[in-house]
């Protein structure tokens, strides 16, 4: 099968070892690992590091690869329906969530916050709106209640690329798999959270509060204020020994633990990250939080 690709080269990589051949390749990030493998894998007049989808070159490129099939892991833009139709399968992508939930860049933090018991890979044509494409295959992951966006992410590479994979075997194989149209009405958005959605508000429950702080997870991470200045926190957990008397959004320190109060409990703090991005442990935090929170109302 003659492939052009976009996105991460290790796909790329795993692609031509499965026996297809790569006859132009767009990777979407400068330095991305495996980059100069699959130059002198499939020579360099074939890579093209961040190239501009829009313009006559690329997709004249694409026309003269004549490729077989459009492949996208991890692409960043939207690829246009000139370049998928200058191949003659077209062409699919796979999106790390069980689509049509979650459309969008940011799909493992809202698969947390959402508070999702699981999520997963889908393969999918690639159509004119991103995500949208007829369903070509998907891969089920639990989502474990400890795991934050990063952990959720990595978790999913490896379904991801098995499922990448087996559709472009299926579809060199003469076999392609079969399309099911995607449900408009079961379908949610995952754009990438502002800072409006990560700061914290302590009026929210403790399970709330939890999920958030997971799904920001380790980056950008939420982040609320200590005595005026930003706080990013990392992890938290929640705890059921703490002072009655503190009111929503008060702290305390208790037994060398930061403690924070929320609507319907409170949360230690874990790790975190000042306003310089320097790191926090729980000592770190507890002594910033017992510095900063003598008075009430400090957060």
């Amino acid at each position: 099968m003659r492939v052009a690709f976009f996105g991460l080269p290790m796909a790329a990589l795993l692609l031509a070892r499965d026996g297809h051949e790569i006859v132009y390749a767009a990777i979407c990030r400068a330095g991305a690992i495996g980059t100069r493998r699959l130059t002198r894998h499939i020579g360099r007049e074939r890579v093209f590091v961040k190239p501009s989808l829009t313009s006559e070159a690329t997709t004249a490129r694409v026309r003269v690869a004549a490729p077989d099939l459009v492949v996208s892991w991890f692409w960043t833009t939207r690829i246009p329906m000139r370049i998928v139709d200058a191949a003659k399968h077209g062409g699919f992508g796979v999106h790390p969530s069980l689509l049509p939930r979650h459309r969008g860049p940011d799909p493992y933090f809202w698969a947390i916050d959402m508070g999702d018991a699981e999520s997963g890979v889908t393969a999918h044509r690639i159509a004119e709106q991103y995500d949208t494409g007829a369903m070509l295959g998907h891969r089920v992951l639990p989502i474990a209640p400890t795991w934050n966006a990063w952990t959720l992410a990595k978790k999913l590479d490896r379904p991801s690329l098995a499922l990448l994979r087996d559709t472009a075997r299926a579809f060199a194989s003469g076999a392609p798999p079969a399309e099911t149209p995607q449900d408009d009405a079961r379908a949610t958005a995952a754009p990438a959270p502002d800072d409006g959605m990560l700061e914290l508000r302590w009026t929210w429950p403790t399970e709330r509060i939890v999920r958030r702080v997971r799904a920001a997870g380790p980056w950008p991470g939420a982040f609320t204020e200590v005595g005026g200045e930003e706080l990013v926190v990392a992890r938290v957990e929640p705890v059921s020994d703490y002072p009655r008397a503190l009111a929503t959004g008060e702290a305390a320190v208790v037994d060398g633990t930061a403690i924070v109060r929320t609507s319907d409990g409170a949360v230690a703090l874990v790790e975190g990250r000042d306003g310089e991005g320097r790191p926090l442990n729980k000592q770190a935090l507890a002594t910033l939080v017992g510095r900063m929170a003598k008075a009430q109302g400090l957060l």
